[in-house]
């Protein structure tokens, strides 16, 4: 581990900085993601053809999260600097990297093969409520995306040497490539092929994922083939170190795939609504939650195994901080400028205007765990650089069946509580609107993940912080500045509605974005008048030259 942290940290740089690197790339990428989103979103729109879509990623996405992330960015790496001679490829290490390629694809082309046969079966799994014609296009799809899995774990793998030779920006352009193929599945593939198209682009988008990091790891000299002696003992350590965390992982997928199974019985085009809600607010989670954890990651294990058990701890704060900082801002806004950050990227062609209200209903109830779902990353990652991974994992797991327990709950409740159904669409404006019944799916998970926080949070401040203050003063600073955010923020638009109007695409664009500049503005002024130290160390951050910052970059299980 030591060696690993001494390549890609450096003691003059920050975990700002890093993180601000990572926030800087991951942010292309997710711009891209939103234009495949508003590409579907144009052609098809929220449908029972979509749904099947969108539900055909169930059993592939799983099969990629639960293998895939047994041979991850993050538990290679250290077993093969730990086979290396500084930057010199030894024998060792490829030998090593060796059979961890030929046990993988075997393992995941066998499992795959499995998958493909037992689909028919598998379906009335993933979507139970969806009539027979729709099972056959699920069943299709997600044979065509079995590729999927297989290519973008070989592509994790092969990023490994990408990234052990410090080839950061070619690893960071994979998700680019990936999302463009699936954008030439809807432009190209989708008026030839129907909706099995998608399916094709999804597969080519694998293919460009893999070939990236193909073409980046043979430019090092270092590229995996199949071995004929395998060292099972290597094997086994490296998966018994990667198993908590890879069901862990499993565990969140699995509680979606339980949330879909529900969503299959609902109106058609649910499982759309939630998947398009879903990807908007795993934007601002990817470009702050998940960046500040992973660079945070090398220097709090080093901290820790360094025996310095008070700057493990400061810096948990200062991330941790640093989250609260960025989250309940993009909170505020998500939830006031809703309809129009969903009319903007989203609104055109198929996509209608009740289409845009239950989207941006969902994004506002998602919106309420960006925080929690940002701290569970940091606060997780925390106890990995200690060697706890168990913690985590219980958690995790309780949580898990706690969102699926809510979904079945809150689905009753709204279906037979007329005064919990007025309250909820009343609040969130969609009472004349059909298929409301989709709102409690975000609302269980986000309640589910807000728990999942809270004993995150017990746990560290008992093994940690023995109860000393972690972020409050932060907390309330941000939370102070964020509600003037929002309330700017809504003046604004209703001061602006009259001036652009909202029947064009330009004008509900100028609305929101003025509007939430205004705001933004707002809670700027807040902060720097309550001498807000995260606000000092951005400004700090963005004065020194963080794009030559040294990171790991997230493997592309966790995004």
């Amino acid at each position: 581990m030591e060696k690993i942290l001494r390549i890609f940290t450096k003691e003059s740089g920050s975990i700002n900085q890093a993180a601000l690197l990572l926030g800087s790339l991951t942010f292309l990428s997710q711009i891209l993601a939103l234009f495949r989103d508003r590409s579907i979103a144009h052609f098809i729109g929220p449908s029972a053809t979509l749904d099947a879509y969108y539900a055909a990623f169930r059993v592939p996405d799983l099969i990629f999260i639960g293998v895939a992330s047994l041979a991850s960015i993050t538990v290679i790496i250290p077993f093969l600097v730990a086979r290396m001679n500084g930057d010199i490829v030894t024998p060792e290490a490829r030998k090593f990297l060796n059979d961890i390629f030929t046990v993988f694809f075997s393992l995941m082309v066998l499992i795959s093969f499995f998958a493909f046969l037992l689909m028919p079966y598998l379906v009335f799994f993933i979507a139970p409520g969806f009539e027979p014609i729709y099972q056959e296009k699920v069943i299709m799809l997600s044979r065509i995306m079995l590729l999927s899995p297989i290519l973008m774990g070989l592509s994790n793998l092969f990023g490994t040497v990408t990234q052990l030779f410090r080839k950061f920006f070619i690893y960071s352009l994979s998700p680019l490539f990936y999302n463009a193929g699936i954008i030439i599945g809807v432009l190209f593939l989708y008026p030839v092929f129907g909706i099995y198209g998608l399916g094709i682009g999804v597969a080519l988008g694998a293919l460009f994922h893999f070939g990236v990091q193909v073409l980046a790891a043979g430019s090092c000299g270092f590229l995996p083939k199949f071995s004929f002696s395998i060292n099972f003992k290597d094997i086994k350590d490296a998966a018994v170190t990667s198993l908590p965390r890879t069901l862990g992982l499993a565990f969140n997928n699995i509680s979606l795939i339980f949330i879909i199974a529900l969503a299959s019985y609902l109106k058609s085009g649910s499982i759309s609504v939630f998947n398009f809600s879903f990807n908007l607010q795993s934007v601002p989670l990817n470009i702050i939650g998940v960046s500040y954890a992973v660079a945070a990651f090398p220097t709090l294990a080093k901290s820790f195994n360094g025996g310095k058990k008070d700057e493990f701890k400061k810096h948990l704060k200062e991330t941790a901080r640093s989250i609260v900082f960025w989250s309940l801002p993009v909170i505020f806004l998500f939830i006031v400028l809703r309809a129009q950050i969903v009319r903007v990227i989203l609104g055109s062609g198929s996509f209608s205007w009740d289409n845009t209200r239950l989207v941006a209903a969902c994004l506002a109830i998602f919106s309420v765990s960006i925080l929690a779902q940002g701290m569970i990353t940091l606060l997780s990652r925390a106890y990995y650089a200690t060697g706890d991974t168990k913690r985590p994992l219980i958690v995790n797991f309780i949580c898990s069946v706690f969102i699926i327990i809510l979904s079945y709950i809150f689905i009753y409740l709204f279906k037979n509580v007329n005064l919990f159904r007025y309250f909820i669409e009343s609040l969130l404006k969609v009472s004349d609107i059909a298929g409301t019944e989709v709102l409690m799916l975000p609302l269980a998970y986000s309640v589910g993940t807000i728990l999942n926080f809270i004993l995150h949070w017990i746990f560290i401040r008992r093994d940690f912080m023995q109860n000393e203050t972690f972020i409050f003063q932060t907390f309330f600073q941000s939370l102070g500045a964020s509600f003037f955010l929002g309330l700017v923020s809504y003046l604004s638009l209703n001061a602006l509605s009259p001036i652009f109007g909202t029947t064009t695409f330009w004008g509900v664009f100028m609305q929101g974005f003025i509007s939430g500049i205004i705001g933004i503005m707002a809670g700027v002024v807040v902060l720097y008048l309550l001498k807000s130290e995260e606000l000092s160390a951005l400004t700090k951050a963005l004065k020194t030259k963080f794009w030559r910052a040294k990171i790991i970059a997230p493997s592309q299980e966790e995004l």
